[in-house]
């Protein structure tokens, strides 16, 4: 009997590992093929993009076509788009025990409006384009492989993430977005590995396959830690929160405000495209249209506008309150990047050190992804700024709010540590 015993204890063990080595193989697998579908999408996006841009820059004229772009697209997604119009939020919904399909045909669309609203001058950003793309092309890569719903749950993790990752060229930050942005306060652990697996094939894909190559910024000398310093970074984080607060709080109002002022959703976008015509000539540059990036490499080279994280601000809310596609993330960047930039002589720190801070700790506070920001920044940074950056991340997440960019995003525990009732 006690030889029957140790062979059924032998047998168990056995099974258990080739279980776990089942279960690895499977997500290698699957995450691995929402990787290539996300990275392939997020290529072909950031090439045109990069083509759409250089032609705006190239033919000024193109911003008064913006309120008929803006127009376009909107009966884009009235006539074909059914509930792609949630974006990201209905990514999130799903992921949270959603009963809604994620249609294909929002891969199409959004990159499309995306690529309209950076065509003609719309103040947007890349990230909700990539992540949308990664969830609708999840959502068909399961229907086709006929998964299960669990499994359906997962790989929609993995189409975050590796749209994220590979949108960006952060395949770490973009493996724990994906696991942290359904919840604030918690974060998805059965989805580790093959979100992982997603954002780094996506990544490797993007990069190796397609030859896309991302912006670095240089974050420059590092001050050595005191109790200053540290001060300064907590008093710059507090800002930094407050700021992610009010972007997402003016953004929310003004697609509240443009819904009551215009109930068509082509005056609206329309309505939207001119506000931005008007915006721009009123102070007179064109700095605050597209992603932003001019101003991100700017505020790590020399100094910039005071304003401009305000200006900045209000151009991607008034874009993308009327309607407009494409992501917050990279305008974030730019508000978070040139509001450290400002601050650096206030302050008497290192203009491009602020605004590194800044650049990821804007964008935490709007999204409440602490962690995956904070991973963000040593992949974009480094890790000599590692304390800096991570006590950048917690404050900003603090003193955000419970307000964020994702509507649909839950509320797991409340960020003065109690759990919802």
């Amino acid at each position: 009997m006690k030889e029957w015993k140790q062979i059924w204890a032998k047998r168990c063990r056995q099974w258990t590992a080739l279980g776990l080595l089942g279960g690895l193989l499977k997500w290698i697998a699957l995450g691995g093929g929402v990787g290539i579908l996300a990275g392939s999408a997020s290529a072909v996006f950031l090439k045109s993009l990069d083509a759409v841009t250089g032609l705006r820059l190239e033919h000024p004229w193109l911003l008064f076509l913006l309120p008929a772009g803006g127009a376009l697209v909107s009966y884009l997604y009235v006539k074909f788009g059914q509930n792609s119009g949630k974006g990201n939020n209905l990514i999130l919904e799903q992921i949270n025990g959603g009963q809604e399909t994620i249609p294909l045909r929002m891969a199409p669309l959004v990159l499309l409006g995306t690529l309209v609203t950076h065509l003609f001058g719309g103040s947007a950003g890349r990230e909700g384009t990539a992540v949308q793309m990664g969830g609708s092309l999840a959502e068909w890569f399961g229907k086709l492989l006929r998964v299960r719903p669990d499994t359906r749950r997962i790989l929609l993790i993995c189409g975050i993430s590796g749209g994220f990752g590979s949108i960006f060229g952060t395949p770490l930050a973009g493996t724990v977005f994906g696991l942290e942005v359904l919840a604030i306060g918690l974060i998805s652990h059965e989805a580790l590995i093959p979100a992982f697996i997603a954002s780094f094939v996506g990544n490797l894909v993007t990069s190796s396959v397609w030859g896309v190559s991302h912006i670095h910024y240089q974050i420059g000398e590092i001050p050595e830690l005191s109790w200053l310093v540290v001060l300064k970074v907590v008093f710059a984080a507090i800002l930094f929160g407050w700021t992610s607060m009010l972007f997402s709080k003016l953004t929310h109002a003004m697609k509240r405000g443009y819904a009551k002022l215009f109930k068509n959703p082509m005056i609206k976008s329309a309505a939207g495209g001119f506000v931005i015509i008007g915006l721009t000539y009123a102070i007179g540059t064109r700095d605050y249209l597209g992603l932003g990036i001019p101003l991100i490499q700017s505020s790590f080279t020399d100094l910039v506008s005071p304003f401009a994280f305000l200006w900045k601000l209000l151009f991607t809310s008034f874009t993308l309150g009327a309607g407009f596609q494409g992501g917050e993330v990279t305008p974030l960047f730019a508000i978070g990047a040139t509001l450290g930039n400002a601050l650096s002589g206030f302050l008497h720190l290192y203009a491009p050190f602020l605004a590194g801070l800044g650049f990821i700790a804007v964008f935490c506070g709007a999204a409440n992804t602490p962690i995956a920001c904070f991973i963000m920044g040593i992949e974009l940074f480094g890790s000599d700024a590692a304390v800096y950056l991570f006590i950048a991340c917690i404050v900003s997440y603090l003193f955000s709010g419970h307000t964020g960019i994702y509507t649909s995003q839950r509320l797991g525990v409340s960020k003065s540590g109690h759990s919802p009732s």
